[in-house]
């Protein structure tokens, strides 16, 4: 019942952080922000609100067990973690690209695809096996970034070049697939560790997974000066300097929403939940978009839309076969008597 609990919790945390992350993000570059390191810092930055939350548990942990230490993860897991933390802060900074040159409507769309690198991920490091709806949804993501690419003409924002454009569709299928790389190896990372893995744990691999992210994109903030830059960019925010710093504030906690989530969600169930859930609220963040910042929704994106939501649906409905098939393959156990009878 708790895990079933720090699921669901953790599921909201996921889908609150793919949309408000995503959103805000794209906020911040509609009304003049410019510093992508600065985005991809923001990404994991938040990381100290974990703090909060690690101390709760090991005072509880303290109650119980008097010999409890307040952190607990060991050498190799940490370092471990360390190496995703660094992959996570280049899959931040690829990502920070694309949003900074894509409207929200169409990176979502083709960040849906990260579902698919997931897949083959999680097959190649912990053996989840294809089938045939999980194909099928590959195959139906795939061809939707692909709808997405031939109208890349008409959905350029303004003042923003073909090749700018270009790229940041590269960027963001990059991040996609890095990030389908990174979920299947926290998978691995929890399966191969001889600890046991506990929620604590979980929260203390965070930690140090954003906080070597946010090293990485400070190293790059600082080659780029954007410390030095970003009181005159306050300045000129369109929305005014106050809420300029409000939107920076406001994109790191829906960040650190998404990563506490989506590595809560491995730890109950598993890394291709985690990228089910980032993909299945994907189309929310579209129509969000539309509505908030009035983007176009051409026939193309509809196509994108409607074939995206078909992969979800199949491999939805390809999980759901295989466990029942699963239970019913599974050996009834045998009832024992409470008790042997006095003659036996």
């Amino acid at each position: 019942m708790m895990k079933r609990i720090l699921l669901l919790i953790n599921t909201i945390l996921l889908a609150t952080g793919t949309s408000g992350g995503a959103l805000v993000m794209r906020l911040y570059f509609i009304h003049g922000g410019k510093r992508i390191w600065l985005s991809s810092f923001l990404e994991t930055a938040a990381f100290p609100i974990i703090i909060l939350p690690i101390i709760i548990s090991y005072i509880h942990k303290r109650r119980r067990h008097r010999s409890s230490a307040l952190i607990s993860i060991k050498p190799p897991l940490f370092l471990a973690s360390a190496l995703i933390g660094l992959l996570t802060g280049l899959d931040d900074y690829l990502y920070a690209c694309g949003v900074a040159r894509l409207p929200v409507s169409t990176f979502s769309l083709i960040q849906a695809s990260h579902l698919a690198f997931t897949a083959v991920f999680a097959f190649l490091l912990v053996r989840h096996r294809f089938t045939p709806y999980s194909v099928n949804s590959v195959v139906l993501l795939t061809v939707a970034a692909v709808v997405l690419a031939l109208r890349s003409s008409g959905d350029r924002p303004a003042g923003e070049s073909s090749r700018q454009y270009v790229i940041g569709f590269v960027m963001i299928l990059a991040a996609a697939a890095l990030y389908g790389f990174v979920l299947p190896l926290m998978e691995l990372v929890y399966k191969k560790s001889r600890q046991r893995i506990t929620y604590s744990l979980v929260m203390e691999i965070q930690l140090v997974l954003c906080f070597f992210a946010t090293l990485f994109c400070t190293v790059g903030m600082i080659i780029n000066n954007d410390f030095k830059v970003i009181p005159r960019e306050a300045r000129d925010f369109k929305l005014g300097e106050t809420k300029y710093y409000v939107v920076l504030v406001w994109s790191a906690i829906m960040w650190q929403f998404f990563f506490l989530g989506a590595i809560g969600v491995i730890f109950c169930a598993s890394s291709l939940l985690s990228g089910i859930i980032i993909a299945a609220f994907l189309p929310v963040t579209e129509v969000l978009a539309v509505i908030v910042y009035k983007e176009s929704f051409h026939a193309e994106k509809g196509v994108a839309l409607v074939l995206s939501l078909w992969g979800f649906v199949s491999y939805f409905y390809g999980e759901i076969k295989q466990d029942r098939e699963k239970n019913k393959n599974r050996c009834p156990e045998t009832d024992l008597p409470q008790s042997l009878p006095p003659n036996a």
